[in-house]
Parts: structure tokens; sequence; C-alpha cells
């Protein structure tokens, strides 16, 4: 039973890589492939993409509560489960993006795929200089926030597969809804990412 918490993170990692390829090919970028889906097929793929992501973010929640709980964190485990995450998050901005993302969701989305690169770059140079980035409070807040945003997002993207009402008074706050909670979520991205790059610069002069 003490594997379950890194199973879980595994598990995470499949679901990313299912839900990127199911969007990808839903929106035709699959050579030889995309060409053939019915449209019955597309709106298919997009479904369980975007249900594929919300089991994936709710094992975020649980792998990490289970291992503390169940007294079976591992290395391995510390090491899979930030990977999950990225993976996750960046695989949903990029098949959001490739299902014909508004124009007001390409900004945040490149600023939020530009900090996880760096962060990662600052962990991965820091940790080569003994130099440890903890996760903050606020750094749990910024998952928890992208994940519920992009969720949000690609149910909007891909409202006409989930056969929801399209009348103005309807959709329209639900678009307004999701581009004002990925923003903010963005927001708190960047700062996180200055604190980390912070972090990491006092820690090398020192």
């Amino acid at each position: 039973m003490k594997s379950l918490p890194n199973i879980l993170t595994s598990l995470r990692l499949v679901l990313a890589l299912f839900m990127f390829l199911a969007l990808a090919a839903a929106a035709g970028a699959v050579p030889g492939l995309s060409n053939h889906l019915t449209m019955d097929v597309q709106f298919a793929l997009q479904r369980w993409a975007v249900y594929a992501f919300v089991i994936a973010a709710v094992t975020d929640f649980f792998d990490g509560w289970l291992a503390r709980k169940m007294d079976a964190e591992t290395i391995w485990g510390a090491i899979l489960d930030p990977i999950g995450d990225k993976v996750l998050v960046c695989g949903a901005v990029l098949g959001l993006m490739s299902l014909g993302a508004q124009p007001m969701v390409l900004l945040p989305a490149g600023l939020i795929l530009f900090r996880e690169f760096t962060v990662s770059a600052l962990r991965e140079v820091g940790a080569s200089k003994g130099v440890k980035l903890p996760v903050t409070l606020l750094a749990k807040w910024k998952t928890t926030l992208q994940l519920t945003a992009l969720a949000m997002e690609l149910v909007v993207a891909a409202w006409g597969a989930f056969n929801l009402p399209t009348e103005p008074a309807i959709q329209n706050p639900a678009i307004i809804a999701a581009h004002t909670l990925f923003w903010i979520a963005t927001l708190v991205t960047l700062i996180t990412g200055a604190q980390y790059w912070e972090q990491t610069r006092k820690a090398l002069r020192g």
C-alpha cells in the first residue's frame, strides 16, 4: 500500500500524455490520423482529454497527502511529483493552444510555460550547487489555481464537445470566468517564479 502515492503520481504522467495526444489528434495535429476523424470522434477525444485532465489534477491533491499520512515519502516520489505537475500543466497549455485558444489565453499561457521552464532550470542549477528550493505555500496555491483555471479553459475550448448551451447569457459568463481565473493563476505563477529566482540568487551568492 505504501507504493500507492507513487502509483498515483505515475498515473498523472500517463493521463497527462493521453490528454495531450487526444487534444492534438482532435485538433488535426497527428499526421495520417486526424484527417480521417469524424466530428463525433473529435468531440469524443476532447471530452476524454478533459476527463483525463480532471482525474490527473485530482491525483495531485492526493498523492502527497497519502505519502505523508502513510509515512511513504520516498526520493522517487519527491522527484516524480514536481515532474508530474509540470508535465500536466504544460501539456494542458499546449493542448489548449492546439484547440485554437482565444487570443486572451495566448499571453498567459506563454508566461506560464516560460515560468515553469525557468524554475525547472533554476532547480537544476541550484541542485548542482547544493542549493535546495523548498516548495512555498504560495507555490502550492499556484498549482491549485493553475489546474482549476486550465480545467475551466479546456471546458470552454471544448464547449461544443460537451453539447453545452451556446446562448451568450450562459457561454459568455463562463468564458469570462475562465479567462479571469487563468490570468489570476498566471499572476501568482509569475510571483512564485520571481520568489524562486530571488531565493536561488541569494543562495548562490551566499
